[in-house]
């Protein structure tokens, strides 16, 4: 009997182990390709869930920011029984949804595992092949690749700039504190590194979401490390640089103008426009949420609700959008405000898990922010790799959070054993 628990244990140790490196490998794969990360996250939830106890995971479903996921999903898994649409689309309507359920599982791994550093670095390391390939493809454009945005090689140039951002953000925290420690040639470094992948964003190729992100990240960052006066700080710092951007980028004068471009196409000539399409998207959003404010049309009932809305019409008010590109909204149009308060009760008790210093914190709130902003013009938690980067990069901050309040605790309560004496 001895000897059979003995083999148990090893054998979840293993498991352990490898769940470990998978989780880094998905952190590796997430910037580039979309297969293989489903695929690894099938292979991690295999190996990571025999390696769990129940009080492991009840521990994390207790607590707000690892409850609240679980709790939306169920949302979206009752929302199935009031919509007017087939139980294929219902299906798939829930399928943005349960990405979330992984939340409490990464959480449970990092709060006993010492591989969260690792996962983030496989993400950088990720990311900086990304912006290799970045400026391979803008210098030779005729390569073959996996997209059809210029400077990008594969996927989208709004998935690139959002973890070029994420990026450069722990990086240049890093070489804030490195230069704080006097370590210059580290700090340099770091930051030579993160400027790269901002010069990306700013001159090669970026969408008008990500230059959102960036300027809420550095008040963020100002009031997260110094306070009320650090977020004055960090808005005029902000402002100065966002006027030397404009007078250096072309690039970056020509993204902001098509944005009054597209609005005035579409306001004269009904033009179908990326803008266009959002302000569309927006106000029938509203329409459809006040039709029934309190549940919503149910889960999955989106697509079929554009589609009614489109009939008769031409041009971007003609469009049929299987999301509104509102993450608010997304959630809002099938589960009403039920599902709104969830989700913003969800990000606000996910930003609170990050209060304190030190880099896992600085990450958690990156990337609870980037989701949040981001949010705004997008549906990123339905969106596979946006949705992905946020439940994987805040699952596992807020593990390692909890693992350093853990050995924090541990060693108060050591240090008053031993005040005490024997």
């Amino acid at each position: 009997m001895a000897g059979s628990a003995i083999a148990i244990r090893l054998d979840r140790t293993r498991l352990a182990g490898v769940a470990d490196w998978l989780a880094v490998a998905v952190a590796v794969s997430l910037p580039w390709s979309t297969s293989a990360t489903g695929i690894l996250l099938v292979l991690w939830l295999i190996a990571l869930i025999p390696t769990l106890s129940w009080p492991d995971m009840r521990r994390q479903l207790m607590t707000v920011a690892g409850g609240l996921p679980v709790l939306l999903v169920l949302l979206g898994v009752v929302g199935m029984a009031w919509a007017d649409v087939s139980w294929h689309a219902r299906w798939g309507g829930l399928d943005g949804f349960a990405k979330l359920l992984v939340i409490p599982f990464l959480m449970a791994q990092f709060r006993r595992s010492d591989f969260g550093y690792r996962v983030f670095a496989g993400f950088l390391i990720g990311c900086v092949a990304l912006l290799i390939a970045s400026w391979v493809v803008t210098l030779w454009p005729n390569l073959p690749r996996g997209s059809h945005d210029a400077g990008v090689a594969v996927k989208s140039y709004i998935v690139q700039s959002a973890e070029f951002a994420m990026c450069s953000a722990a990086l240049l925290h890093l070489a804030f504190e490195r230069a704080v420690e006097r370590r210059w040639l580290k700090s340099a470094a770091l930051a030579v590194l993160a400027l790269a992948f901002l010069s990306d964003i700013f001159f090669i190729t970026s969408s008008r979401t990500t230059l959102v992100i960036i300027p809420a990240l550095v008040l963020a960052y100002g009031l997260w490390r110094f306070g009320w006066k650090g977020l004055v700080g960090a808005g005029a710092a902000g402002l100065v640089l966002a006027v030397a951007l404009w007078a250096a980028s072309p690039y970056l004068r020509h993204l902001v103008n098509t944005l009054f471009t597209q609005t005035t196409a579409f306001e004269q000539q009904n033009a179908i426009t990326s803008t266009g399409e959002r302000i569309v998207f927006w106000t029938k959003s509203i329409g459809f949420i006040r039709s029934a404010p309190l549940i919503g049309h149910g889960t999955g009932s989106i697509t079929d609700l554009f589609r009614r809305s489109a009939v008769g019409h031409t041009g971007a008010r003609g469009v049929i959008s299987t999301n509104p590109h509102n993450q608010t909204f997304a959630v809002g149009i099938q589960l009403g405000f039920l599902g709104m308060t969830v989700l913003w009760a969800m990000w606000v008790a996910q930003l609170l898990a990050f209060r304190g210093g030190g880099l896992v914190a600085w990450i958690g709130l990156v990337m609870v922010i980037q989701n949040m902003v981001g949010s705004l013009f997008n549906s990123f938690i339905f969106d596979f790799t946006e949705g992905w980067l946020f439940v994987v990069g805040f699952g596992v901050a807020a593990g390692m959070m909890q693992r350093q309040a853990h050995a924090q605790g541990e060693g108060t309560a050591k240090a008053m054993r031993a005040a005490r004496g024997p």
